[in-house]
């Protein structure tokens, strides 16, 4: 029996992003969604499945992120982010206790995550997964286009999926794909693909869209609606 299979689970949340393309002028993951916001609500549902969160807030936002995660019941630690997500989930990789064998990174942005999705991604782990990224399939018609924006071919979908957090790690692997800061991907399954391991996948849910755009947003209020 592997150590990933016993031992403690952390979260990792990089939260230093914008809120550029919702026309916030605070970052992304402090925007309210209902009564708390986005980044309070990602933390409380994973407080509920993990012994660890780190979150990785811009500059300056450290105190602020204090006080809105005072309720979260985990071992928590804030640290400042990168430029970009890889960064931001680096530097948060670095403070995880050495004590813990497994590793979630969830975007703050994916605030009503359903608790089913992550106990998956954390059982896929603990029975021998490297690395495991819930997933949904790709129901709209896919084309490939040029430069121009003609279109080149369409795309068969049957093998496509749209990719949500938390992707959950053996933490090892994580460390590893993290050492060389020049090996990019868009994100930490990415890593993974391209530093030669194997990423499996479990089934994601539509409630863990990710809010990028003001209609995300009221989508998942509606979600949120729906519970009351």
């Amino acid at each position: 029996m592997t150590s990933a299979a016993t031992g403690r689970v952390a979260a990792l949340i990089p939260a230093a992003g914008s809120g550029t393309r919702l026309g916030a002028e605070t970052p992304k993951a402090f925007i309210e969604l209902g009564s708390l916001c986005m980044l309070t609500r990602s933390a409380l549902a994973l407080s509920l499945s993990v012994d660890v969160i780190v979150v990785a807030v811009p500059e300056g936002y450290v105190e602020k992120a204090g006080e809105l995660l005072k309720d979260v019941d985990a071992d928590l630690h804030i640290v400042e982010g990168g430029q970009d997500r890889q960064s931001s989930v680096a530097r948060a990789l670095a403070v995880v206790p050495a004590d813990v064998d497994v590793v979630l990174v969830h975007d703050a942005a994916r605030p009503l995550v359903p608790l089913r999705v992550i106990h998956s991604v954390i059982e896929a782990v603990r029975h021998g997964a490297e690395g495991v990224v819930p997933v949904l399939p790709v129901v709209d018609t896919i084309k490939r286009v040029d430069a121009q924006g003609t279109v080149v071919e369409t795309v068969n979908r049957d093998s496509l999926r749209r990719v949500q957090t938390p992707q959950g790690f053996v933490r090892s692997v994580l460390d590893h794909v993290h050492a060389d800061p020049t090996i990019l991907a868009t994100d930490d399954a990415g890593l993974l693909e391209v530093s030669g391991y194997r990423v499996h996948t479990v089934a994601g849910d539509e409630r863990a869209l990710k809010i990028t755009t003001m209609d995300d947003l009221h989508i998942a209020l509606s979600y949120l609606e729906e519970k009351l």
